[in-house]
């Protein structure tokens, strides 16, 4: 047996350990993951509220979704919200790792302060901003007040509400900082010499180098923008609950209250599986776009 073992090619036995080592990650995928995934598919084929057994009705809950005017407000506020906040996250966080990256008195410690929102979970943010925002009380009103000015409702005006919730978008900007920080430090130092040399300002050094070369990382930024401003959900339940009048009614709000709130499980599957093609499709269109404005040091255009 033990001559057997040796004629096993080496390739063959790298590819068991391989197998062995990564079928960890395999089975929790196919547990946690995909099981879940093809039971929400079912489900969103049946009526059920979670207590009773599901009964199959096709493409009903689908049919009812498409005729819901809830979910097409939904969808408004989320396309809205992702439109301004995307782009809003992904600027102040390259524009202050720009600012980070250079030398500055006591640079460590303005690092790690601008990045401790992205350390702090969804709901102790939102019950700081609550303090925050509150009409009454709150030290933004506050602080106009002492200077004369009525603040608004901030959150209680449907004007207002969702430009709350930008704000909080461009606080916790720190978690992107620091990815654009390392970007911005793999530059090598050859180009910039080189630019300097040519007579280039900060500017044009900034439009021709920097960015140019920190695409891979925006293209990073902007696909999980995407994908995190779809599935914004715990500030507006802690906040507003998608209150007033469905201003800050996201979608995946709308679908945690058809789950949990009416009891309508096969319907806010149906919701999910909707939410999950439109990720998909916006995340192959950027993946296409890539093409276009993504540059890789290692690819050699020919």
């Amino acid at each position: 047996m033990a001559k057997d073992r040796r004629l096993v090619p080496q390739s063959e036995r790298y590819a068991r350990w391989g197998w062995l080592f990564v079928s960890p990650w395999i089975i929790g995928f196919i547990c946690f993951t995909l099981g879940p995934m093809l039971a929400s598919l079912y489900l969103s084929l049946t009526r059920y509220d979670g207590r009773n057994a599901p009964v199959f009705i096709g493409l009903d809950n689908f049919k009812t979704l498409f005729h819901d005017p809830k979910v097409w407000n939904s969808l408004k506020v989320t396309f809205k919200f992702a439109f301004m906040s995307v782009p809003l996250g992904i600027i102040s966080g390259f524009l202050l790792a720009c600012l980070l990256n250079t030398k500055l008195k006591l640079v460590n410690f303005w690092r790690t302060l601008f990045y401790l929102p992205a350390m702090i979970s969804g709901v102790v943010i939102a019950m700081l901003w609550r303090g925050l925002f509150d009409d009454q009380y709150g030290i933004i009103n506050y602080l106009l007040r002492s200077i004369g000015l009525n603040g608004p409702k901030w959150l209680n005006d449907p004007k207002y509400t969702l430009y709350c919730f930008l704000f909080l978008t461009v606080w916790g900007c720190g978690g992107g900082m620091i990815i654009y920080l390392s970007g911005l430090q793999s530059i090598p130092t050859s180009l910039y010499e080189a630019a300097e040399l040519d007579g280039c300002n900060r500017f044009r050094k900034l439009i021709h180098i920097t960015i140019p070369q920190m695409t891979p990382i925006l293209f990073f930024q902007l696909i999980m923008g995407i994908i995190g401003a779809f599935q914004f959900f715990s500030e507006p339940m802690i906040l507003t609950k998608g209150g007033p009048a469905d201003s800050t009614m996201f979608y995946n709000l709308y679908l945690y209250n058809n789950a949990f709130k009416y009891q309508s499980m096969g319907f806010a599957s149906a919701l999910a599986w909707v939410l999950f093609v439109i990720i998909l499709i916006l995340t192959m269109l950027v993946f296409r776009s890539s093409e276009l404005w993504v540059f890789y040091e290692s690819e050699v255009k020919k």
